[in-house]
């Protein structure tokens, strides 16, 4: 089964798009990466994404257009992609977030937009969506759902898979062990917050502002004495937490300016990252992705704090840039074959969860398929 994981996370710098042939043979699933690619988000529409986020505040009627303007753009984005990599039997769209409602260290509720019916009107292609509330009602965080593809992925050597994207989210995983995952906190988002806010710049391009300036040891201290650091794991937060403000809410007149700002906010990232991988134990390699990779003084830090090797997903197969897009069309392999898209223990659920809604709702899609004990990698991209 050929299918096409689309997604935009939260640093919402563009449209993921990824195709995959899936592959079954007993209990283990085989992924051939076939080509992935980025597409822009339209200016104006990004824009207005953007201005919906906490703590800005907005009516109905714009989150209803955007909900529309987002399934077009998807829509659009997919159809690209099945010109590019050729025909798929089924889209996973995990949507754009806009707010992940979390109370007293539980999720309560995950919004992604991007209307289905829009991606499936410009590609006759049905739809799986809406892949985090089914966890969320069985009681799990609903994120990070990296966790199942890493645990069947990498789960044979004690790992921690980490991902780079607005936020940082880590599963620590390995032979006899529990999975288990959170969200670490910033990795991108702060950093891209800044950027934009006093250079116009879309993120700290290769780490030059960061590179230019010396880490704030008094804002970093109290950086770090924000409550969700110490929370227990599995956790879960987005950027209605980790907003474009919140860095002079919780500094004030003492935020750093200039270089010093992404020199003290690029070693947050990294001091958060490794603590919580250090604090979790047992593991032997981190397997990094997401954009965060590209910033190369973000990786330095990191690898200044980590005690374990820092390897990148591409080197084990599977493109660090379109890690979560592959993710994505895995969970949605999983949902038309009736199997759970989480792993007990992840995300902290009571059981694990059948993922996502399929539109239209079709039945001529499931097969009988056994239980997945591992995704293995298969041969490398063709595009």
């Amino acid at each position: 089964m050929k299918v096409l994981g689309v997604l935009s996370g939260t640093s919402m710098d563009a449209i993921d798009l990824a195709v995959a042939d899936f592959q079954a043979d007993g209990e283990v699933l085989r992924l051939r990466p076939i080509g992935h690619a980025e597409r822009p988000w339209p200016a104006d529409l990004r824009s207005d994404l953007l201005g919906a986020l906490p703590p800005a505040t907005s009516n109905v009627a714009t989150w209803c257009r955007l909900e529309t303007e987002a399934g077009k753009a998807f829509g659009a984005a997919a159809r690209w992609a099945t010109e590019e990599f050729g025909p798929v039997d089924l889209i996973s769209s995990h949507g754009q977030t806009l707010y992940h409602w979390v109370e007293g260290g539980r999720a309560l509720g995950s919004l992604q937009i991007g209307n289905p019916a829009w991606i499936h009107a410009a590609t006759g292609v049905p739809v799986v969506s809406d892949l985090r509330s089914a966890d969320i009602a069985a009681g799990g965080q609903g994120a990070p759902l990296a966790s199942t593809l890493d645990t069947l992925w990498l789960g044979d050597v004690p790992s921690a898979a980490l991902n780079l994207g607005g936020i940082a989210n880590v599963t620590v995983v390995g032979p006899g062990r529990v999975p288990t995952s959170a969200d670490t906190g910033p990795a991108n988002c702060l950093l891209d917050a800044a950027a934009q806010r006093w250079h116009g710049l879309p993120s700290d391009i290769d780490g030059a502002l960061a590179r230019s300036g010396r880490v704030d040891d008094a804002a970093l201290t109290t950086l770090l004495t924000d409550p969700y650091y110490a929370l227990d794991w599995p956790k879960s937060t987005g950027r209605e937490y980790f907003h474009a403000h919140y860095v002079e809410q919780l500094l004030g007149d003492r935020t750093p300016r200039g270089g010093d700002l992404f020199a003290t906010l690029t070693e947050l990232t990294a001091v958060t990252v490794a603590d919580a991988i250090t604090a979790a134990g047992g593991v032997e390699r981190v397997v990094a992705s997401g954009g965060g990779l590209r910033n190369p003084a973000l990786v330095d830090r990191l690898r200044a704090h980590l005690r374990v090797p820092l390897v990148s997903s591409t080197e084990m197969g599977l493109p660090s840039d379109a890690k979560e897009a592959y993710l994505f069309a895995l969970l949605g392999y999983l949902s038309v074959n009736g199997l759970p898209g989480t792993v007990a223990g992840a995300t902290g659920a009571r059981h694990p969860a059948v993922l996502g809604s399929l539109t239209p709702p079709v039945g001529r899609l499931v097969h009988a398929c056994r239980p997945v004990r591992r995704v293995e990698i298969n041969g490398q991209e063709d595009h």
